[in-house]
């Protein structure tokens, strides 16, 4: 499948679900957990200030929730669709002085910006996980990692192929034929081996860390972004209604995501590295 068509499987579906996308991190406390997780590496690696490239950024949900804690925020999105939602949220929010552009564009191709151009880079939403071809991926990772100022940290965030397996007796079992190919190769294929979503590969946390092993990129730390909720969307929204259960619940996620168990079973995990020369 050549990249000009996944591109367009990509804006396709993401033009068909760009609402349901902004509402998706915060539609329920399962999907919030996802959200608050990635603020926390966030947080804990982002200088105090400075320029961000929020790129695959979607409708906007972080590069909003960024410029609000001061940062200057360059929002980059394949789907126009995408964009055009983040333009009136962004508005509605009052903080257009602090988002510099919004551009539609790849994360594969990042010309439109010098060499270490940004404070801090984030490719969360797993744009990564739509780049199909292993070339591709690779060019991405050299992209990030070169708008990225020497010691500035990088986030990824991408679709887990473990947590995707899980889920199939789950949410999929539709798609079971399709179990060893999603194994032995990561690559989901409308209409070859599924029909419910885009163009996608599923990640496994050794391959993304060789990834940008191999640009040079210290990786910090890998992160499950579900942790320990993965999979237990019910059982995880009922217990969101006792505070003091789930307040105990959100500190063993956060004190757990790191551990490689959790990083691997996670329908998504996220990527902690640092641009190091």
């Amino acid at each position: 499948m050549n990249t000009k068509h996944v591109d367009e499987l990509v804006k396709e579906w993401y033009t068909k679900t760009a609402r349901s996308e902004w509402n998706r991190l915060w539609k329920n406390p399962y999907r919030q957990i996802e959200f608050m997780i990635t603020m926390h590496f966030l947080e804990k690696y982002l200088p105090k200030k400075g320029l961000l490239l929020d790129a695959g950024g979607g409708p906007g949900r972080y590069t909003i929730t960024l410029v609000s804690k001061g940062y200057d925020v360059v929002l980059l999105d394949i789907t126009p669709k995408m964009l055009e939602i983040a333009k009136r949220k962004i508005k509605q929010a009052g903080v257009q002085g602090k988002v510099k552009q919004i551009i539609e564009g790849s994360v594969v191709d990042l010309s439109m910006f010098g060499d270490e151009t940004f404070d801090g880079v984030l490719c969360l939403g797993a744009p990564l996980s739509h780049v199909l071809e292993e070339k591709g991926r690779v060019k991405a990772v050299k992209e990030l990692k070169r708008v990225a100022k020497i010691g500035a940290p990088i986030f990824a965030s991408v679709i887990g192929r473990i947590g995707v397996l899980k889920g199939i007796p789950l949410f999929y079992p539709h798609e079971m034929q399709y179990g060893k190919v999603y194994w032995e190769t990561g690559d989901y294929i409308p209409g070859v081996s599924g029909d419910g979503f885009t163009a996608a590969h599923w990640f496994l946390p050794e391959e993304l860390e060789a990834l940008f092993k191999r640009q040079e990129v210290e990786v910090l730390e890998m992160a499950g972004l579900e942790s320990l909720s993965s999979h237990h969307r019910r059982a995880v929204n009922k217990l969101s209604k006792d505070k003091e259960k789930w307040k105990m619940w959100l500190d063993l996620l956060l004190k757990t995501c790191t551990h490689p168990a959790v990083v691997g079973g996670s329908e998504h995990f996220l990527l902690v590295g640092r641009r190091v020369c």
